[in-house]
């Protein structure tokens, strides 16, 4: 993470998580500007910056700030020439769909069921609604910070079973039996409940729903059920921010310290299109 002494001007998106930056042009904003952006976003979990007009190659050049780009495991919603700029949309272009309907409802967090799940999540909006369709982030830290102390030494050195073959084969929007290719390319992987931030040691009840099929040397009904339970721990308001969205937002949140999810609006009256890109993450520890 670069060092800089640069100041920006934020504001809290909710008490103490989170960062709104503004006065920033990312179109135009020089290396020590992005600098100082991409340090905020490790320090706080999550940045917006409203009022943004950015083309597909300056959305890929602001992701490779924070790290080299991540793929997408679907291919055929991403944007032509753009492979890492992936389309979130209920747009139909001659007959065709251009974008993920519905992509992303339920509390998770993006490709945890990689060996390095994503670092970070980019989403800048082109179309949005008057009403629905906002993103909520899940503050973990808050929560891991709220757990008795008792619970956090239950808790720490679990781990957790997650798999993208249960996930796609069990979701709710676009389920989808995967290919043996798919199968080979993704294969299960295992990761810590409670996870550090390598930033600073921070730690976060790194939980989710849709990949995590088990917890490891624990009975599945009773996996499950703690799973839900702290799922359900992690998301209650007090630990929630709420992005209402706004045409131009660059909204960038930490995986490693969240979970979101999206929110359902009315296809039948109202476009959006998003264009959403990753920056590659660590192994979680």
């Amino acid at each position: 993470m670069s060092q800089t002494t640069i100041e920006l001007r934020t504001s809290e998106l909710k008490p103490r998580f989170g960062a709104e930056i503004s006065g920033v042009d990312l179109a135009s904003a020089d290396a020590g500007t992005v600098n100082a952006v991409v340090d905020t976003f490790h320090r706080t979990g999550a940045i917006v910056l409203r009022g943004q007009q950015l083309t597909p190659a300056q959305l890929v050049a602001f992701v490779g700030a924070f790290g080299e780009p991540e793929g997408h495991t679907l291919q055929q919603y991403t944007l032509p020439g753009y492979p890492n700029v992936y389309v979130l949309s209920n747009r139909i272009v001659a007959g065709r769909a251009i974008g993920a309907h519905n992509d992303g409802i339920g509390w998770h967090t993006d490709y945890s069921y990689k060996e390095r799940p994503v670092m970070c999540t980019m989403l800048y909006a082109v179309e949005v609604p008057p009403e629905g369709s906002d993103t909520l982030l899940a503050d973990l830290c808050a929560a891991y910070d709220a757990l008795p102390e008792g619970r956090k030494r239950e808790l720490d050195g679990l781990v957790l079973h997650h798999s993208y073959q249960y996930f796609m084969e069990t979701r709710e929007y676009g389920r989808m039996t995967l290919s043996p290719e798919l199968r080979a390319a993704n294969p299960d992987v295992f990761h810590p409940l409670v996870r550090t931030h390598p930033a600073d040691g921070r730690k976060a009840l790194w939980v989710s729903t849709g990949t995590v099929k088990d917890i490891v040397g624990m009975p599945h009904d009773r996996a499950m059920g703690l799973i839900e339970e702290l799922v359900a721990f992690c998301t209650q308001e007090e630990f929630i921010y709420r992005h209402k969205w706004q045409v131009g937002d660059v909204l960038v949140w930490d995986n490693r310290c969240t979970l979101h999810t999206g929110t359902l609006y009315d296809d039948t009256k109202y476009i959006r299109e998003m264009h959403r890109l990753w920056a590659k993450g660590d192994k979680p520890y």
